[in-house]
């Protein structure tokens, strides 16, 4: 058992990529930890009973202005929020959050705020920089107006599993064996292992010289991006070719990211407008206050295999809800309708142990696949990246377990209640209405639902389009499941 060390720190964002990863880190080294998030459902349940007796879930949202009280004093808070895939206003977003964070910290008594902030270009200020990066070094004021100390680390290119940067690359180079791309793969960055980013977010609080300070971070090494390209290719064993060409503008860059991996448009164009700048660190100061050792960009690589290999990744970008459709108000209120839908309902017996039906539910999607028609969910993935959707790249966190809030392929969970053996699903693909999949064991029996509340006249002519295609597919799939159905047995 760890021994508190008396200090109560915030961590806002705490169910984020970096969040979670930060309490888990902050948890062994003794702190009290005060997590808020938007919704206490989609903390890790393993994470939070590690932690019982040191951690206290707050569920606030910095975009409102009813924010709870604390009364207790809070010695350190980080700030771990953006919103730069939610859409074109994030920058708005961002500084009204900031605003309400700051209000709302002071009356803890704070004593030192630490913000997570981007690398910014030399002899490049105000409007030349892109949205992205405006956002937030206009964070970054607000933050430092508000009276508290405050610690800013500036980090470029974060490597490790489950990063929104690795997980383009990983989707770039695990796809394409030629890679027609833009010029934004000759900039330089200087990227950083997550494990040396958490290293600096706790050390900046166990050290009192780093109040009031900024740091740049970064790893050892200076790359361009086609260089990470090519070394991430080198490591996995993989030829590739890159071939660089000027004609692409912002826009087409965006549309392409969207559609080879990942991410969204939104995401994908802020990223691609800060691809476009050098982001390497001015100095390297924080090396000699918080010295450790500096993972290689390999090694960061070798790193995150390593996890995804023991399916230990704790925390992916594209579990975000920002990443899909749903908003954090949703994800409680979201109910399965009734009236005005469509539905195909079925039940079949249970053929196995009923954990093993449960375990079978559990590993739909992502690498594992779907147990009926695999290719047509991929097709249609397909089809929804080609308009603008999310598609399937997003895959799923873990291969054996889900958790409110967790992305899977183009679905979002909506509730995943092992013990019962339900789980349902709301569709994040682009539809002329809306989608749910449900499953539920009663019994000796499994039940499997399919609704869909059409959007007009157009949402009612789709579902009847694919109506022969549900035929085939949902009798198959709920027999397969009722049988213990495990995907891919290597996996």
């Amino acid at each position: 058992m760890v021994e508190l060390n008396g200090k109560t720190v915030m961590v806002t964002g705490a169910n984020g990529y970096i969040g979670t990863r930060l309490i888990h880190a902050l948890g062994e080294r003794g702190y009290r930890i005060l997590a808020v998030v938007r919704n206490r459902k989609r903390l890790n349940k393993d994470l939070v009973k590690s932690l019982a007796g040191r951690l206290v879930i707050i569920e606030a949202d910095f975009s409102s202005y009813q924010l709870p009280e604390i009364s207790e004093k809070v010695d350190a808070a980080y700030y771990l929020l953006h919103s730069m895939s939610s859409g074109g206003d994030f920058m708005d977003v961002e500084t009204q959050c900031a605003f309400h964070f700051v209000t709302w910290v002071k009356s803890t008594g704070c004593e030192q705020i630490i913000y997570l902030g981007a690398l910014l270009p030399q002899n490049v200020e105000g409007s030349e920089l892109s949205q992205h990066l405006q956002s937030r070094e206009k964070v970054q004021t607000i933050l430092q107006a508000s009276g508290v100390p405050l610690t800013t680390l500036r980090a470029s290119i974060i490597v490790g599993s489950g990063s929104a940067s690795f997980e383009m690359i990983r989707d770039l180079v695990e796809k394409l064996p030629v890679m027609i791309t833009p010029k934004w793969v000759r900039t330089e960055c200087q990227p950083i292992a997550i494990r040396n980013i958490i290293y600096y977010l706790v050390g900046v609080i166990e050290n009192e010289v780093c109040r009031g300070k900024d740091y740049d971070v970064g790893g050892p090494e200076t790359l361009t991006y086609g260089e990470m390209l090519e070394r991430y290719a080198r490591a996995r064993g993989l030829r590739r070719w890159i071939v660089s060409v000027p004609f692409f503008s912002p826009k087409l860059s965006s549309h392409w990211l969207q559609i080879f991996t990942a991410t969204n448009y939104f995401l994908a164009r802020n990223l691609i407008d800060s691809l476009s700048m050098k982001t390497v660190c001015h100095g390297d100061a924080i090396t000699e206050v918080i010295p450790q050792d500096l993972l290689t960009y390999d090694e960061a690589i070798e790193r995150a295999f390593s996890r995804i290999a023991q399916n230990l990744v704790p925390s992916t970008w594209y579990d975000s809800l920002v990443s899909g459709s749903l908003s954090h108000s949703q994800l409680d209120n979201v109910n399965v309708p009734v009236h005005g839908v469509f539905k195909d309902q079925r039940s079949g017996e249970i053929m196995v142990e009923r954990g093993e039906c449960v375990d079978a539910i559990w590993s739909l999607g992502g690498k594992v696949g779907w147990p009926s028609m695999h290719w047509a969910w991929r097709v249609r993935g397909f089809i929804d990246k080609m308009i603008g959707g999310i598609g399937m790249r997003r895959g799923r966190r873990n291969i054996s377990e889900l958790r409110s809030g967790d992305a899977l392929d183009f679905w979002r969970v909506i509730l995943a209640d092992r013990e019962r053996g339900r789980l349902i699903l709301f569709a994040e693909m682009k539809l002329p209405g809306e989608a749910w999949l449900e499953y539920e064991i009663l019994g000796d029996r499994l039940r499997q639902v399919a609704t869909f509340r059409p959007k007009g006249l157009l949402g009612r002519v789709y579902w009847y389009a694919v109506y022969p295609l549900h035929v085939v597919l949902f009798p198959r799939m709920l027999r397969v499941l009722a049988s213990g159905w495990m995907g891919r047995k290597k996996l």
